[in-house]
């Protein structure tokens, strides 16, 4: 085990004391009420270049260069097939006399050569080059193709949403609002809504209860609490209150947590889908999103029985279980990790596909710890990871060697409501250590609910407490997100600990 003085130098080694003493960390007033070492401020402070996308400190791997994708070619970030016609230098919209953006005008989608195009996977499927946005909507496209009675609606949706989520989506399948009165009735299924989210909920759940799939977004996680009493009390409780007479399992909640650590994803967030009613929102932070675009809320949804959270950790398995949601007979919120939407790409399945809701998945196996996590902390703890079987020359010493073969199980959780606990059981009985890991705050968190469910069931299994590495329970402006989110030192720290 490291000891206490030990921790403190080998966290100042791994962020490196000459380019950590930068002036500029004067700059960081301190945080009230956080007993945290300043020297954490550094962690991919402003000496790391943002544009770098090759490593992360210390060597450590990027989303770009994980192994938990399948594809890994940093290249593929910057093939002309995943980019969209965005750039106004390049195509700007048309405005009429009154300054509004004229409907069709709006940019497009790019196809993508033909090398890009057909790629074919170790299953025959024919593959195409995807980010995780792009994934999304090819979810949203196979279901307004196959489906003609389902919907997608939002704020902004109708020229492609503030993340391009829906690109294209209006001109394929609906008609810009303008054009819409004077459409067949039925034409326009891609379209805007007003700035309010419990009017967006209260018009999914109404769609859906009449026999429509309603794929309803939230802008930001963060603006999913005013809809908070027509997806709890309204969505979660419908089948039930009537007797399983109506339902809204066709309602899915598409929405975007802002917060993600950026060494090891970028620097954006999450979106929140609920199946068949629908309501997509960014989740998690990102980097940059202040006090309201930075949150991670799915621990609100726990305890709101009738409903199911998801929140996918790449392109295919976004595509595979929006797919889910959308179809599952019960109402879902698909969390979308903002930080994934351009940094993630894999070789995706061209075709229709589903993912299983409530079915965790092992993503490496081991026999000493298990680690849990969910959406891109998994990156963060794949990093963490990385740096204990190598250690850089600078701090091998620090790193003891019997962490250097410690065998990890870590685990996707995906649907994190209801979660796949008999997995997780099964693990934490084989290794008898958990660490769980995620962005949200620490109490009344997902770590929290899992902590006491696996106390409960493997107790006699278990040779250390279980431990919870989380976002602090405080709120913090944009200048703390780096504080905030957990990091690869704080993993490592906590891995030391339980092997103690």
């Amino acid at each position: 085990m490291i000891a206490s003085t030990s921790s403190r130098t080998f966290t100042r080694s791994l962020l490196g004391c000459s380019s950590c003493a930068s002036p500029r960390r004067t700059l960081l007033p301190p945080l009230p009420h956080l007993a945290i070492s300043s020297t954490r401020l550094a962690i991919g402070g402003p000496h790391q270049s943002r544009s770098s996308s090759s490593s992360g400190p210390a060597g450590m791997p990027t989303v770009a260069t994980s192994s938990l994708l399948s594809t890994t070619r940093e290249a593929a970030l910057h093939t002309h097939g995943l980019r969209w016609r965005d750039d106004e230098s390049i195509h700007p919209p048309t405005k009429d006399p009154d300054g509004n953006i004229v409907p069709g005008s709006v940019p497009t989608f790019v196809e993508p050569s033909a090398e890009d195009l057909i790629s074919v996977d170790q299953g025959g499927r024919e593959t195409k080059k995807m980010n995780l946005y792009q994934a999304v909507r090819d979810a949203m496209a196979i279901t307004l193709s196959k489906d003609s009675s389902s919907v997608v609606f939002g704020e902004d949706v109708n020229f492609g949403g503030v993340f391009r989520c829906t690109m294209g989506l209006a001109d394929e399948f609906g008609k810009p609002l303008i054009r819409a009165l004077r459409a067949p009735p039925g034409s326009e299924r891609v379209f805007n809504t007003p700035l309010t989210e419990q009017g967006i909920a209260g018009f999914g759940i109404g769609l859906a209860t009449m026999g429509k799939t309603a794929v309803a977004e939230i802008q930001f996680a963060d603006y999913i609490f005013p809809a908070f009493d027509q997806i709890v009390n309204e969505a979660a409780k419908y089948r039930f209150r009537s007797g399983d007479q109506y339902n809204v399992g066709s309602l899915t909640f598409r929405s975007r947590e802002p917060l993600s650590s950026r060494d090891a994803c970028g620097d954006d967030g999450a979106d929140y889908y609920f199946a068949r009613l629908g309501y997509p929102s960014a989740c998690m932070a990102v980097g940059h999103g202040g006090l309201y675009h930075s949150q991670s809320p799915e621990a609100y949804f726990l305890q709101a029985a009738g409903l199911k959270v998801v929140i996918p950790r790449s392109p295919i398995q976004a595509k595979g279980l929006l797919l889910s949601a959308i179809r599952d007979p019960n109402p879902v919120i698909f969390f979308e990790p903002k930080i994934l939407y351009r940094s993630c790409v894999e070789q995706v399945p061209v075709s229709d596909y589903q993912l299983p809701l409530s079915s965790a998945e092992i993503l490496q196996e081991g026999s000493d710890l298990t680690i849990v996590s969910y959406g891109p902390p998994l990156y963060t703890i794949e990093g963490a990871l990385h740096l204990l079987a190598n250690p850089s020359e600078d701090i091998q010493s620090l790193v003891p060697r019997d962490l250097r073969g410690l065998k990890v199980e870590l685990i996707d959780l995906r649907t994190i409501m209801p979660y796949d606990i008999e997995t997780v059981v099964n693990s934490v009985n084989k290794t008898g250590r958990c660490i769980v890991v995620h962005e949200a705050g620490k109490m009344g968190g997902v770590g929290s609910e899992l902590a006491a469910e696996i106390q409960q069931r493997c107790f006699l299994k278990l040779e250390a407490p279980v431990q919870r590495v989380t976002g602090w329970d405080t709120p913090f402006g944009m200048i703390y997100e780096k504080m905030y989110l957990p990091d690869q030192v704080r993993v490592v720290s906590h891995v030391s600990r339980s092997e103690g």
